[in-house]
């Protein structure tokens, strides 16, 4: 658990500095600042809170909905700042932008992941043809062949020591995989969980993980 007591407020006047990060994609949303009080009432309830200058203690998403589930709390090495790791219900910035540093996705297969959510839940228009990511989620068969071709096409490539063959191939077995269990209801977020299990890295210092 995040003992608050062992965080150095008096360096900031009170305050430390909170670096709010997607805990699914990794994406850092926002930086802004906490007191004891913000971080209590962010313990008490599971969703961030919040210590402005100007606004005063402010729960993040209270009026807009966007509101920011905490999954881990973790403070540096210096005990003057925290790492709050969300799940989030919207944008976190307040124009709109999913981040306040106006960037998507910084990882290619968060954003590839993304794509196929939006086409598994967007059939084509009566007339239209499928994007050939789409014949692939509604044909299961083409989806288990795929990934039989892409891999073994890899295979070769590695044997060959071809490595920008490789490279290419490698990106189409991911692409495939992905869409390949799409239909079970497995995302992206759910491997690198697994994956990260596997990892088993020494508990990080001072973090509290919330149900």
């Amino acid at each position: 658990m995040l003992d608050l007591s062992t965080l150095d407020f008096g360096k900031g006047n009170g305050l430390v500095t909170v670096v709010t990060q997607d805990a699914h994609t990794g994406d850092v949303l926002m930086v802004a600042h906490a007191d004891r009080e913000a971080l209590e009432k962010t313990l008490a309830t599971g969703e961030m809170h919040y210590r402005s200058r100007t606004r005063g203690l402010w729960h993040k998403g209270g009026t807009s909905g966007n509101v920011q589930r905490v999954v881990s709390l973790t403070a540096d090495c210096d005990a003057d700042a925290v790492l709050a790791r969300v799940e989030k219900a919207g944008p976190a910035c307040h124009t709109g932008a999913e981040t306040c540093f106006g960037v998507g996705p910084v990882d290619a297969l968060v954003a590839l992941d993304r794509t196929l959510t939006e086409r598994a839940a967007t059939a084509p228009a009566p007339g239209e043809k499928p994007s050939y990511t789409r014949r692939l989620l509604e044909d299961r068969n083409l989806r288990l062949k795929k990934i039989g071709e892409e891999a073994a096409e890899l295979v070769t490539a590695c044997a060959d020591g071809d490595k920008a063959r490789a490279v290419e191939e490698a990106a189409d077995v991911l692409y495939h995989l992905l869409v390949a269990v799409r239909p079970l209801g497995v995302t992206l977020a759910d491997v690198k969980d697994v994956l990260a299990r596997r990892a088993a890295p020494p508990a990080a210092k001072q973090t509290l993980t919330l149900p």
